[in-house]
This record gives structure tokens, sequence and C-alpha cells, in this order.
């Protein structure tokens, strides 16, 4: 899905997005990065993405999927702390 696409998403449920905050400026997770530069976790391609990802329908599917990718998410994403959050408010910047 694409951050464009949100809008299709049913208004009534809850959302949920691995996401990380990069700890470093040029973080090797996503060079050229700021430090605290904000990123969802593309599912596919195990990535920080801005714009692609895959909401998950509760906070648990999104932690277990994030437990099941520990391993290569920590050698994709070097030294970030990867967090289920709820979709909407990390689009809004509120978390």
């Amino acid at each position: 899905m694409r951050r464009r696409d949100v809008d299709g998403l049913d208004p009534s449920r809850a959302y949920w997005v691995p996401a990380v905050v990069s700890p470093e400026r040029n973080w090797a997770g996503a060079p050229g990065c700021r430090r605290g530069a904000r990123y969802m976790v593309n599912s596919l391609t195990l990535r920080p993405s801005r714009d692609e990802f895959v909401p998950f329908d509760s906070e648990f599917s999104c932690l277990r999927w994030i437990m099941q990718n520990r391993a290569d998410l920590n050698r994709t994403l070097p030294g970030a702390r990867i967090r289920a959050v709820p979709l909407d408010r990390w689009l809004l910047g509120l978390d």
C-alpha cells in the first residue's frame, strides 16, 4: 500500500504499522537521513519507507511480524528500535 491510498482504508478500524526512527544522522538504514527521521518499515522489503507500507489489523499481528522478522530487521535497520505504532497517529506525527 502507498501513503496516497490511506483514504481507501476503513476509517472505523485501527491499523498498525512497524515504524522506526533514525538513531543518527546518515544512518546506515537510510543513508543521507537526519537524526530523528521517521519511517514506516516496508513489510515486503524490510527497509525504511516514507511512502510504502503494509498495514496490520491489530497491534498483536504487527508485533508478531516484528518478532518473526527480528534478525532481518536488525540487519537492515541497524541500531534502531522497531516498534508497532497506530498508523493514523504515525501519519499525523503524534506517535
